[in-house]
């Protein structure tokens, strides 16, 4: 993955556990699939504490777009303490919104959750900011990320709607064990640079629309 503009760059801020994988891995997809490059604190895995952080928010410097899944905020059920990753990065990216140069302040954001309004037991500050809930259902999830990126965007007809790209999605699962072993790789081992050069291969072959990303 190369560095894209700022304006087609879409900072996705959700969990990383194994349950919720599916969702992320869809949500990855769909936003390649609209035209946008998707970019995560997984860029930033392997470093130190300070030097994520840092390198999370040279992240979300970068990119216009932000989709913040709140759907795991809540208490860990081994360890019985708050997971505050996503909305600190959720309040990072808010911030430079607010506070940020005339570029930051044209950011916009997207909030997931896995139903209405439970946010507001917990965010309260967030009141008049509905998140759109996906039932923790991987087609729902695709079809916000669409219609938002192309609410918000502007983007031309060329993005194909929410059912079409679940469609595309699936049939790129099917074909992602081969494209894995065809690299010597295995779909589990999978990293994020990895998983996201395969879907770009997958969709340079599969793509009939234009990218908005090239342009």
């Amino acid at each position: 993955m190369g560095r894209r503009p700022y304006d087609h760059s879409v900072f996705i801020n959700c969990p990383f556990d194994i349950p919720y994988k599916r969702i992320f891995d869809a949500i990855v997809f769909a936003v390649y699939d609209c035209g946008f490059l998707p970019r995560s604190a997984l860029e930033a895995e392997t470093q130190k504490i300070a030097m994520r952080l840092e390198r999370i928010v040279e992240v979300i410097d970068n990119c216009r777009y932000g989709i913040h899944d709140l759907s795991r905020a809540s208490i860990d059920k081994k360890t019985r303490l708050a997971r505050f990753n996503m909305p600190l990065e959720l309040g990072i990216f808010v911030g430079a919104l607010l506070l940020g140069n005339n570029k930051q302040r044209t950011k916009t954001f997207v909030l997931l959750d896995r139903e209405p309004h439970r946010y507001q037991k917990f965010i309260s500050d967030l009141n008049g900011i509905d998140p759109k809930p996906h039932y923790n259902r991987v087609d729902d999830a695709i079809r916000i990320v669409r219609d938002w990126l192309r609410d918000v965007s502007g983007a031309n007809y060329r993005i194909p709607t929410g059912g079409v790209i679940a469609a595309r999605y699936h049939n790129f699962r099917k074909d992602l064990s081969y494209l894995a072993r065809e690299l010597n790789q295995e779909v589990m081992e999978l990293t994020y640079p990895d998983y996201c050069c395969l879907i770009e291969d997958w969709l340079k072959e599969n793509t009939a629309h234009g990218s908005l990303v090239d342009k």
